[in-house]
């Protein structure tokens, strides 16, 4: 990892953000708490007199991020992984080396391929569903599944306030506001701790939990139906739909903790079992994804200087890509 040797001594990395809401928010913060960053712009489709970052850096509109290209090492972007991303991602990987944090499992290999094609075109490097599930986790199931390779694991969410989840609510016709939480069933939890290897369906280790406010004159039993089929998102869990007013979501529902588990369980010999769990418990969300993003943009513009092109996962990168420390600093005190 010779690259890393001078990193401390270089000029900041220079950081832009696509999308102001919570997840944009949380950039802002994580950038603050990395000292080799440096937060150069937000970028919205909003009027940009409207948006007041706490840091002050000034705002443009999307329509001129091409204008500045050359000021930006890496594009983080904050959209949302239903519509936004599958757009943007894309597009902009063609100009500029880009992080997102796409989550739609299902879907992953399709956004890979068309963010690795246009990253080639463009030579720039992409870093996609950059978070801790997909992310952290994501790494996790590899490790622990070359690590036991006779064994079973199982990954679970929550209980807590889903991003995507809530985002893809918020996108149903009649629906003005959502949160959907993802809520573990405990039984599935403890069978998968037992090393037992039991065979539970998507169905039986989740739940889903939905708190909505409905556009006035909105149908609620088709905004339930639209929920609790949605492919990708609801149709494959029990899926409670709760319609409540604006007041009580704001009043009840404005947290936005999160966390999960993932439990491997394995034989290295007959009647010699091993479990692996991995943890997280997090108090914000967007901040904890944001975390990751900024770290992951390190990783994205080093392998950009390195003439490494096209699109990139967490899989693909290893813990020193990540890392502010030098390649000396990491073995003398990381190993």
């Amino acid at each position: 990892m010779d690259h890393q040797q001078d990193d401390h001594r270089q000029a900041p990395l220079r950081l832009a953000i696509v999308g102001y809401g919570n997840l944009g928010r949380g950039v802002e913060k994580a950038v603050a708490k990395n000292p080799d960053t440096a937060l150069v712009g937000v970028y919205t489709r909003r009027g940009p007199a409207s948006v007041k970052p706490a840091s002050g850096v000034a705002v443009h509109a999307v329509a001129d991020l091409l204008a500045h290209r050359k000021d930006i090492d890496v594009l983080i972007l904050c959209g949302g992984s239903k519509d936004d991303l599958p757009v943007q991602t894309p597009e902009y990987a063609r100009h500029f080396n880009v992080v997102d944090s796409f989550d739609t499992h299902a879907r992953i290999p399709e956004h890979f391929a068309k963010v690795d094609a246009a990253a080639r075109a463009g030579q720039t490097t992409a870093l996609i569903s950059a978070g801790w599930d997909p992310g952290l986790f994501s790494v996790n199931r590899v490790m622990s599944e070359a690590f036991l390779p006779d064994g079973a694991s199982y990954t679970f969410w929550g209980k807590g306030l889903s991003q995507g989840h809530s985002d893809a609510i918020r996108h149903v016709p009649g629906v003005a506001a959502g949160v959907q939480y993802t809520i573990p069933v405990a039984e599935a939890m403890d069978k998968a701790r037992s090393g037992l290897r039991p065979e539970l369906s998507t169905r039986e280790k989740h739940q889903r939990e939905c708190f909505v406010v409905l556009k006035p004159g909105a149908d609620a039993d088709a905004v339930r139906r639209a929920i609790v089929s949605m492919p990708d998102y609801f149709s494959d869990y029990d899926t409670t739909v709760h319609f409540i007013s604006a007041e009580v979501l704001a009043r009840d529902h404005a947290g936005m903790a999160h966390g999960g588990f993932v439990i491997r369980s394995g034989d290295t010999a007959d009647k010699v079992r091993h479990v692996i769990e991995y943890r997280l418990q997090l108090d914000s969300n967007p901040e904890f994804t944001a975390s990751v993003l900024v770290a992951g943009a390190r990783a994205v513009h080093r392998l950009h200087q390195s003439g490494q092109h096209g699109c990139r996962t967490m899989l693909d990168l290893s813990p020193a890509l990540l890392s502010p420390r030098s390649a000396q600093e990491l073995r003398a005190g990381y190993l």
